[in-house]
């Protein structure tokens, strides 16, 4: 799957890490909805650490479309909650 983190890059991540991105949404999810600046920011941090752990980078010149964008590090509460969907940042 091609992850784009917004103001980064994109990045190629494996099918098989995704359930251990998804918990990391989920937290992220759990964050947002109890409006606590500290652990959404931890829990953003997280996300976005492991997405770049598990990933590998794609050249800057890659035109590759990206199934999924995620926030940059700096997005607050509310720009996050407004790109969640049904199932939180990344599906599944």
């Amino acid at each position: 799957m091609i992850v784009r983190i917004m103001g980064e890059g994109q990045l190629d991540v494996a099918d098989d890490d995704l359930p251990a991105l998804n918990d990391l949404d989920s937290r992220l999810e759990s964050a947002i909805d109890s409006g606590d600046e500290e652990t959404f920011r931890a829990a953003l941090h997280s996300l976005l650490d492991n997405v770049r752990k598990v990933g590998t980078a794609l050249p800057a010149d890659s035109l590759e479309p990206s199934e999924l964008v995620l926030p940059p590090v700096d997005a607050t509460i509310d720009e996050v909650r407004a790109m969640l969907g049904d199932e939180g940042l990344i599906p599944g």
